[in-house]
C-alpha cells in the first residue's frame, strides 16, 4: 500500500518535472529577448556599475526608464536561477540515480549560474550602454553561447524526464563527427549574430546599400567590433548549408517520422531565418527586427539540437533492414 502510494507521488513529480522543465525552456526564450531589449535601449548601465545589487541597494530607491528595465531583466534571470534550482530538486526526487534527467538539471543550473557571473562581468567592467571596448564582443558573444547551451540543456532535460532515450556518439560513423559539428557551427554563428547585434546598436548603418555599409566598417577609423560586423551573414551562408546538407543525410540515412519532422522544420526556420536576415540588413537593423531575428535565432538552434538529437538515437536503415531481413 505505503509503496503503491510512493509510487504514485513519483510519477506525479515525474509529470511536474517534465510540465516544470518545459516551462523553464520557454520562461528562459523570453528571458533572452528581454535582454537584448535591454540592449536595444541602451538600459544595461541601469543600475550603475553595481552587481548583484542595484545603484548599490537590493531595491533602488528611485527609478529611471533605464533603471527599470534593467532591474526588471535581473529580477526575470533571478526568477530563472529559481527555476532551474526546482528543476535540479524535482529531478533528484523524482528519478533514480544515473538518470540523464538528473545530468541535464545540473547543467541547466550550472549555465544559468555562469550566465549571471556573465552579466556581472559585464556591468563591472562597464561593457555596458554605449561602451564600444572590443572586450564587450568577446563578453556578447560568449553570453549567447552560454545561452544557446543553457536552452539545450533545458530541452534535453525535458525529453530525459518524459523518458527518452539518451544518446550516445560512439559507433554513430559520420554523425560522430558531423553532429557535434553541427551544433559548433551554430554556436558560432549565434557567437558572431551577438556581435553584428551589438555593432548595429552602437554603429547605426552606414546610408546607402549595405555595401556602403561595409566600406565603413573597414575604413581607417573603424573598431574591432565594425570590422566583425561582416563576418555574420557570410558565415549564416556557410552553416545554412551544412544544416540543409546535414538533415538531407539525415533523411536519407535515419529516416523516421522524427527525424523526418524536425529535419523539415529545420528546412523551413533557415529559410525563414535567412529572410529575416536580409530585412533585418535592408531596414538598417531595428529593434524590433533584431528582436524577432533573435526569436528565430532560438528556435533555429533548438531544432537543430532536435535533429542532431533524433538523428543519434535513431539506427541507421542499413541495420533495420538487415535485422528486418534476418527476422
Amino acid at each position: 500500500m505505503e509503496q503503491g502510494k510512493a509510487g504514485a507521488g513519483k510519477a506525479q513529480a515525474v509529470k511536474v518535472l517534465v510540465g516544470l522543465s518545459w516551462a523553464a525552456l520557454a520562461y528562459n526564450v523570453l528571458v533572452i529577448l528581454w535582454g537584448a531589449y535591454v540592449r536595444i535601449s541602451g538600459s544595461g548601465a541601469g543600475c550603475g556599475a553595481h552587481w548583484p545589487l542595484c545603484d548599490g541597494q537590493v531595491i533602488p530607491r528611485s527609478f529611471t526608464l533605464e533603471r527599470v528595465v534593467e532591474f526588471s531583466h535581473r529580477g526575470s534571470s533571478s526568477l530563472s536561477g529559481l527555476l532551474a534550482i526546482a528543476v535540479v530538486a524535482l529531478a533528484f526526487f523524482a528519478t533514480k540515480r544515473g538518470h540523464p534527467a538528473r545530468l541535464g538539471a545540473v547543467w541547466s543550473l550550472g549555465l544559468i549560474l555562469f550566465e549571471g557571473v556573465i552579466g556581472g562581468v559585464q556591468v563591472l567592467l562597464g561593457l555596458t550602454a554605449g561602451s564600444t571596448d572590443p572586450a564587450r564582443g568577446f563578453v556578447q558573444g560568449l553570453h549567447l553561447a552560454n545561452t544557446f547551451l543553457l536552452l539545450g540543456a533545458l530541452l534535453l532535460t525535458a525529453l530525459w524526464a518524459g523518458g527518452a532515450p539518451r544518446f550516445t556518439l560512439r559507433s554513430q560513423g559520420w554523425l560522430s563527427w558531423g553532429s557535434p559539428l553541427a551544433t559548433v557551427l551554430m554556436l558560432l554563428l549565434g557567437m558572431a549574430g551577438a556581435v553584428t547585434a551589438l555593432g548595429d546598436k552602437l554603429f547605426v548603418p552606414a546610408p546607402g546599400t549595405p555595401i556602403d555599409t561595409v566600406k565603413r566598417d573597414f575604413g581607417a577609423t573603424a573598431s574591432i567590433i565594425e570590422n566583425l560586423r561582416v563576418i555574420h551573414p557570410a558565415l549564416a551562408l556557410v552553416v545554412c548549408a551544412y544544416l540543409v546538407w546535414f538533415a538531407g543525410r539525415v533523411l536519407r540515412e535515419r529516416l523516421n517520422p522524427m527525424t523526418q519532422r524536425w529535419s523539415y522544420a529545420l528546412y523551413g526556420v533557415i529559410g525563414a531565418q535567412m529572410l529575416i536576415g536580409v530585412l533585418n540588413v535592408a531596414l538598417k537593423a531595428p529593434g524590433t527586427m533584431q528582436i524577432i531575428h533573435l526569436l528565430f535565432a532560438c528556435l533555429m538552434w533548438l531544432i537543430t539540437v532536435m535533429v542532431v538529437y533524433s538523428a543519434l538515437v535513431t539506427q541507421p536503415m542499413r541495420r533495420v533492414t538487415l535485422k528486418a531481413a534476418s527476422a
